[in-house]
């Protein structure tokens, strides 16, 4: 699943075009590096604009050309390096979240 990065919206709002060509509303809440690749981390909104509670979003970026500045999204398929990149951004925002271990 390949999701590009759509427009910026400020204020740390970023849209992403789902595989169906749906626009998705998702904060921006983190950008980790993690073994010499990048992962952006992003919370679910609701329709009003809302934050969802739950579960954020972590998605590998990539680079779509070197000549531009757009960049695409995609799936993490390891799950080892989802809960790798997932524990350094438990640990940045330890103070700002309650965190639900399951």
């Amino acid at each position: 699943m390949e999701e590009n990065f759509n427009e910026d919206l400020g204020d740390n709002i970023v849209i992403l075009n789902d595989e169906d060509g749906n626009e998705v509303k998702f904060e921006f809440l983190d950008l980790i590096d993690f073994e010499d690749e990048e992962y952006i981390v992003l919370l679910p909104m609701t329709e009003e604009g809302e934050e969802e509670e739950g579960e954020v979003v972590i998605l590998k970026v990539e680079d779509t050309d070197e000549d531009s500045e757009e960049e695409s999204y995609v799936s993490v398929e390891d799950e080892d390096t989802l809960n790798k990149v997932f524990q350094i951004f438990k640990e940045r925002f330890k103070d700002d979240f309650d965190f639900v271990d399951e």
